[in-house]
């Protein structure tokens, strides 16, 4: 699977950066590859922040990560930070 732009959505933003989500069957590992946002180059801008929500074996995957790197045409986010729960019912 690629990347998919009806599941990139703007939140919102402010001070020239903005805040996304996007939604995935692929890995959190397939989407930090160099180029994988690339058909988004004109949307997303350096330090934009994206919450990405990926999968592990189909068990659902939340980070925090952002855009490094944007020439107009690469686009590079970093690894990202996952978002870890505890259910201690």
């Amino acid at each position: 699977m690629a990347y998919d732009s009806a599941n990139l959505i703007r939140i919102g933003g402010g001070s020239g950066k903005n805040l996304w989500y996007y939604s995935t069957t692929e890995t959190q590992a397939q989407i930090d590859a160099v180029n994988y946002f690339n058909d988004a180059a004109n949307m997303l801008s350096v330090n934009d922040v994206i919450i990405c929500i990926t999968a592990t074996g189909g068990t659902p995957v939340v980070t925090h990560a952002y855009v490094n790197a944007n020439d107009g045409s690469t686009v590079d986010i970093v690894n990202g930070v996952a978002i870890t729960s505890t259910d201690s019912r």
